[in-house]
This record gives C-alpha cells, sequence and structure tokens, in this order.
C-alpha cells in the first residue's frame, strides 16, 4: 500500500527577530507531507471516475464513492474489491487502481462520469447541480434522533485528538463518525484522514457499508473544515441525520439540507455553534443552577 506521509526537506525562514533568527535566518530542516496520488475507480472493464487522495482505505473509498453515486446501498450489491496492476517508473506497484465488481442486478451508469475529482473539490465538472441532487436509499428526514447540544459541541475537540495523519503533516481533512449516548457520553465508530475532505467522508461511508451499517441512524457525522453541498449529500446517501462543520457550510449545502433532512450546523467550535438547517435535533443544555448567597 501506498504511503501516507513523505518527508521532505524545506528551507524554512524565521523571522521572528530573535538572536538565532538572526544568525541563521534561513534553515535547512526536514518536514513530512501528506501524500496525494490519484486513484482510478472502475466498474469491471469502465473507468468510472479518478480522485485524488491520501492513499489508505482505498476500498472504503470506492464504496463510499458508490454509495454517494447512489450506484450501491447495501453490502451484498459490492461482490469484490481488487487492485489493478500498475507500476511506477521504479517498477513498483502504485496500487493506485480499484476495481470493483457489482452484483449482476446492479445498474451499472451508461459511461463513466468523466470528471476528475480533485482533492479540493468533489463534483467540479458536472453538467449541473441538478445531475447529482440524488434520492437517498437511506432519507434520514424520518429519523428521530436527537442531540444535546453540550456533546455535539465537543465533537470537534475529539475528532482533533484522534487525527494522527494531521499531527504529523497539518495537511489532511478529517471525518469522523460518533454516536452519542442518552447519558451524553460520545463513541467514535469511524475516523478517516485525507487530503480531500470528500474523500475523508467516502472513506467513513464506505467503511460503513462494508461493515454492514448503513443506514447510519442515530449518527453525527463530524468534519474538519467546511461543509459543502456535496458533503451534504453524501451524508443523505448514508442516512446519516446530523453533519457537523467546524467551518461555513455553503448555501447550496445549506439548502439541500433542508431537503432531505439533514440537521446542518456549522462553525461547532466547542464554545458555540450555528444550526442551519434541522435544528429540531438539538436539545438545549440545561440552565446552570443558580448560585444562593
Amino acid at each position: 500500500m501506498g504511503r501516507v506521509t513523505q518527508r521532505r526537506k524545506v528551507h524554512k525562514f524565521v523571522l521572528d527577530g530573535s538572536p538565532q533568527a538572526l544568525e541563521h535566518p534561513v534553515r535547512y530542516k526536514g518536514d513530512v507531507l501528506a501524500v496525494e496520488e490519484p486513484l482510478e475507480i472502475r466498474l469491471g472493464e469502465m473507468s468510472f471516475s479518478v480522485t485524488m487522495r491520501t492513499p489508505g482505505d482505498d476500498f472504503d473509498l470506492v464504496a463510499g464513492f458508490l454509495v454517494s453515486e447512489g450506484i450501491i446501498w447495501e453490502p451484498g450489491q459490492l461482490v469484490s474489491e481488487r487492485f489493478c496492476a500498475g507500476e511506477n517508473e521504479d517498477g513498483v506497484q502504485t496500487f493506485n487502481v480499484v476495481d470493483a465488481q457489482l452484483r449482476p442486478d446492479v445498474v451499472r451508469p451508461d459511461t463513466g462520469r468523466n470528471v476528475y475529482t480533485s482533492s479540493s473539490c468533489g463534483i467540479c465538472g458536472t453538467d449541473s447541480i441538478e445531475a447529482v441532487r440524488k434520492s437517498s436509499h437511506h432519507s434520514p428526514k424520518e429519523d428521530p434522533a436527537t442531540i444535546p447540544v453540550r456533546a455535539l459541541a465537543a465533537l470537534p475537540d475529539r475528532l482533533r485528538e484522534a487525527q494522527a495523519v494531521f499531527a504529523k503533516t497539518g495537511g489532511v481533512h478529517a471525518a469522523g463518525l460518533f454516536r452519542i449516548h442518552d447519558d451524553g457520553t460520545t463513541e467514535l465508530l469511524c475516523l478517516r484522514e485525507d487530503v480531500g475532505r470528500h474523500n475523508a467522508v467516502d472513506k467513513v461511508v464506505g467503511w460503513a457499508l462494508r461493515a454492514g451499517h448503513l443506514p447510519l441512524k442515530g449518527t453525527v457525522l463530524q468534519v474538519s473544515g467546511r461543509a459543502s453541498f456535496e458533503l451534504v449529500q453524501k451524508a443523505a446517501m448514508a442516512g446519516i441525520p446530523v453533519l457537523s462543520a467546524v467551518s461555513a457550510p455553503s448555501s447550496l449545502a445549506a439548502e439541500l439540507a433542508d431537503d432531505a433532512g439533514v440537521t446542518l450546523v456549522g462553525f461547532s467550535r466547542g464554545h458555540s455553534l450555528n444550526v442551519y438547517a434541522g435544528r429540531t435535533r438539538i436539545l438545549e443544555a440545561e440552565p446552570a443552577p443558580a448560585i444562593v448567597p
């Protein structure tokens, strides 16, 4: 399997005015980078899509991508996944092509997605937004889950604590799937990291599909960056009722969340958060007891 991180020598310019900086303003040091490589997804003989991703959990990534595309929604529809042969200029296996074999009754797309999916944007190049408004087999609209607001606000810190690759590189997004229990305690079910925020979510959804956990009722998907239209779509396709982001959602993400029945939270920073859709799922904090002099 390809490496998740890679070491590289860099020139570091130090401008803090300290005696050490004045004596050695430019330093030659090692740094650790998150690896970014292409992954081609094949459905039998058809090349379906290419995405730029951080190697690792590639079978989860492919499975989750197929769920997000509305092609599969239960584990039995995905018969097998395998890496295809492929070597770099040094003759080393790259593990950059995955062939997914689908059950014969699964309706396959007529053609490949014909979209180059970068690590920063999942759906760039599609003909229209309407082309990716898909009906979910696991709609979260009727999910009765309720989430205590304090437990929800604490999830970004829980996510950050578990981000091993980010701790080394500072260069990957994370998606964490949580379950919040009735007593307010939280359980991290799955965490995935990737240079692409949409890939991190696909890896979580793919893990759930392959483990037979779809639909993901009563869960919260916490992401480390912003909440785009596509992340809301991926949550809805997996039956996730709550999507929480550290940064802002887009206007289209909020609109889709309303339509799909997803509770959408943004700017979740521990001490406060904004709810853009699905407010009824969020339980207010109980007021602190009054101090009697």
